[in-house]
């Protein structure tokens, strides 16, 4: 590889004009987060509907509901298998390079949401452990996506929209949410037409069909299709010519690419008299000394940030039913029919998605290029934690009737500021602060610890939000400190997070080979007289 021929090729890419390729890639590279939202938006609303299949007590007074390790399987197992492949696809992406893995992690998808609404047996019991089994691995092939989605963006991106770009990607997840909310909405509605059914305190067994069953597993199956749309474009792309440059040490091949794929033409001839010399300071390892004193704060602060927004966005996202039934904005379970209820829950988490959290995306995309990472993340952690505590604090005041607006509205601005904010952000920084032969990994390390945070606020609000009076609680579950300081809780993650931010750089602006270091690395490879980018 010659030196000259690498700088060469990096300061075309950081100064090439945006292209067709650049919007494809987006598309292909966001299908797993849209994969990803569909299946979060609708998991959530899945365990209401197996509850009233599956776990419903004769004479009962109220459907039937998910019991606590059984809705905590269900919720939570999908995470973990995220948290898996986060770790394992991240690895494998700096050891294999990004292309080789990018299908896999598709098909895994694919497979795995398809095989969810197949979920077989004859018992409650066999039917949730085949769904878990599925779910895991969906989660597994998600969890890959987002290094190697990540990754793939930066490394094809110019460093004056690379920002947006990355940001489309993960923006992808709110286009996610609507599918997932037009899906179930048009199902339960289709199915509720065609199969009349009656009140749950009418008829207990009726309001209930036993087309019901089909109707959960055609929505989880759905969310195959988008992927499988796109996976011969994945197939198809070519390994990013940064890894090929700085990793696989071969800039004619990367050349080579960035030629058919961008119509950029870079020489990457050997000149005379060059020689390679590699500085040894930089050829340290991940688990050396000498990252640890050139990132390891840096690690820190994006794995902290991640952690802390997924412990809050998680424990929202999977229980908005929850909060949205605590506050009286869904009528009460025993005066709907299954189909009815379904379509309730998705019409209201659809509109929160549509007017608060798919804004939010947006705003990043076109935003984060002018006013940098740094300060969105700030502004995002600061507002969910005001909007959280405006929430928290006169939180009898909301669940009165003539209040329920304004608390959804409210609800609605904290996912408009997680995603103009720190949702976004905390997805955005690792694929850019870090070396390229660690890039992947490092965005996995990240990205795992907020599938951790995750874990935590899907688990641990699924009890801690249970009323303190024992009387009151859901069958199963035991006292909880209720919904008011569950919320008090959420608001001062915010803050720790907020705090946090602190230790992330601001990558705005540079190219990657600035912000990583490794432009000091190119320096001892180039003959004196020769510049960086």
């Amino acid at each position: 590889m010659a030196a000259k021929g690498q700088v060469d090729l990096l300061l075309k890419l950081d100064q090439a004009k945006t292209q067709l390729y650049h919007f494809k890639a987006v598309i292909i590279s966001g299908m797993g987060f849209f994969t990803d939202a569909y299946d979060l938006f609708c998991i959530s609303l899945v365990t209401k509907l197996l509850g009233r299949i599956y776990y419903q007590v004769e004479g009962s007074p109220k459907p039937g509901i998910l019991p606590p390790n059984v809705a905590a399987a269900v919720n939570g197992v999908a995470l973990c298998g995220t948290l898996a492949g986060q770790l394992f696809f991240g690895w494998l992406g700096d050891k294999l390079g990004r292309k080789h893995v990018f299908g896999i992690t598709l098909l895994l998808m694919i497979i795995s949401s398809i095989g969810s609404g197949l979920s077989f047996g004859s018992s409650p019991k066999t039917v949730m452990a085949t769904l878990c089994f599925f779910r895991f691995w969906l989660g597994f092939g998600i969890g890959g996506d987002y290094p190697l989605s990540a990754t793939i963006m930066a490394e094809y991106s110019n460093k004056k929209t690379r920002g947006a770009f990355i940001a489309a990607v993960f923006a992808m997840q709110g286009f996610g949410i609507l599918a997932g909310g037009i899906v179930a909405m048009a199902v339960s509605a289709t199915f509720g037409a065609v199969y009349k059914a009656p009140a749950y305190s009418v008829d207990p067994i009726g309001s209930t069909g036993p087309q019901a069953d089909y109707v959960w597993r055609i929505i989880l199956m759905l969310g195959a299709l988008p992927a499988a749309l796109t996976y011969y474009w994945r197939l198809k792309m070519p390994e990013t010519p940064r890894y090929t440059a700085l990793v696989a040490k071969n800039a004619e091949k990367a050349s080579r690419e960035m030629s058919k794929v961008m119509g950029i033409e870079v020489k990457a001839q050997e000149e005379a008299g060059e020689e390679k010399v590699i500085n040894k300071s930089n050829s340290f390892g991940l688990l050396s000394e000498e990252f640890l004193r050139r990132h390891g704060l840096h690690l820190l602060g994006t794995a902290s940030t991640w952690f802390l927004l997924d412990i809050t966005y998680y424990s929202q996202n999977l229980f908005q039913k929850d909060i949205f039934s605590a506050v009286g904005w869904l009528p009460r379970a025993n005066t709907m029919n299954a189909m009815e209820e379904l379509f309730r829950i998705a019409r209201a988490q659809f509109l929160i998605a549509l007017c608060g959290t798919v804004p939010g995306y947006w705003f990043t995309v076109f935003l984060i290029d002018y006013i940098g990472r740094f300060t969105i993340q700030l502004i995002g952690f600061f507002f969910m934690t005001v909007f959280m505590f405006v929430l928290a604090i006169p939180y009898h005041h909301w669940t009165l009737k003539e209040n329920n607006i304004g608390f959804v509205v409210i609800y609605g601005l904290t996912f408009f500021f997680a995603n103009f904010g720190p949702n976004s952000t905390t997805f955005i920084v690792p694929a850019e602060i870090f070396p390229a032969r660690f890039r992947s990994t490092c965005h996995g390390i990240s990205a795992a610890a907020g599938k951790a945070g995750a874990i935590i606020g899907a688990f641990g609000f699924l009890y801690a939000a249970q009323n303190q009076d024992k009387s009151k609680v859901d069958p199963g579950y035991p006292a909880g400190i209720g919904m008011k300081n569950s919320l008090m809780v959420l608001g001062m993650v915010n803050v720790l997070g907020f705090l946090l931010t602190f230790l992330v750089p601001e990558p705005k602006g540079r190219s990657l080979e600035e912000i990583s270091g490794e432009n000091e690395e190119v320096d001892q490879a180039l003959p004196t007289g020769v510049e960086t980018v």
